[in-house]
């Protein structure tokens, strides 16, 4: 993979973690305090809905860059000497191991975000203080191994189906979104979700937004 298009991988991975996290913000703060032990009034209800939007800016562009720069690069090399019908599983192999990399930022900013999310009066630098006091650096990583395993699996699914998206349509260019838009309307729902068993019920607004704009950038870089 050459230099060029590490960097764009990087850089485009970036911007789209960037944009995902800020716009369906407010959607993971209700999904947070609605799973708090102490309730969803108690954990803020609807105030402060952008409670823990520091750690998640943060955290978002290095976050997906991590993700990106690995998964591009292993994928890079796993197609050398890969015959066709391998291909899918070079995708889910290279997309795994961009999860464990990527995790390694993103478990210490969900840590952060979610604790600011239930205590909306308490800032995101003193949470982090606070847990860095009493907990140590292994305090920023709970949930590690349960997040890699809650990730690899979706990840699983939705890269060899994007990959097969860039690829299969002769209208798509490169473009997911465009590829996306074509088989909706010559094929519908059941168009989108060939080939998958089960079907998926559907697939998420940040997977659109995320694929997309990671796409839409790194066309743009290159």
């Amino acid at each position: 993979m050459e230099a060029r298009e590490s960097w764009a991988a990087l850089a485009a991975g970036g911007v789209a973690g960037v944009c995902v996290d800020l716009i369906l913000f407010p959607l993971d703060t209700v999904k947070t305090r609605l799973q708090s032990p102490q309730g969803f009034r108690k954990a803020g209800g609807f105030r402060g809905i952008y409670a823990g939007v520091p750690s998640t800016a943060i955290g978002s562009f290095p976050n997906a860059a991590a993700f990106f720069i690995t998964y591009e690069n292993v994928k890079s090399m796993l197609y050398h000497g890969s015959t066709s019908y391998l291909t899918p599983a070079a995708h889910m192999v290279a997309a795994s191991l961009g999860e464990v990399v990527a995790c390694l930022i993103r478990v210490p900013s969900e840590v952060v975000k979610q604790r600011a999310q239930v205590s909306p009066s308490s800032s995101t630098l003193r949470i982090l203080s606070h847990t860095l006091y009493h907990e140590g650096i292994p305090g920023l990583y709970r949930g590690y191994k349960s997040t890699v395993l809650r990730e690899i699996p979706f990840s699983l699914v939705q890269f060899p189906l994007w990959e097969s998206l860039k690829a299969g349509s002769s209208n798509a260019s490169g473009n997911v979104l465009a590829a996306l838009g074509g088989i909706w309307r010559t094929q519908g729902l059941s168009g989108l979700f060939a080939g998958v068993v089960p079907r998926m019920a559907a697939i998420s607004l940040g997977g659109f937004i995320f694929l997309g704009t990671y796409e839409k950038t790194r066309q743009l870089l290159l």
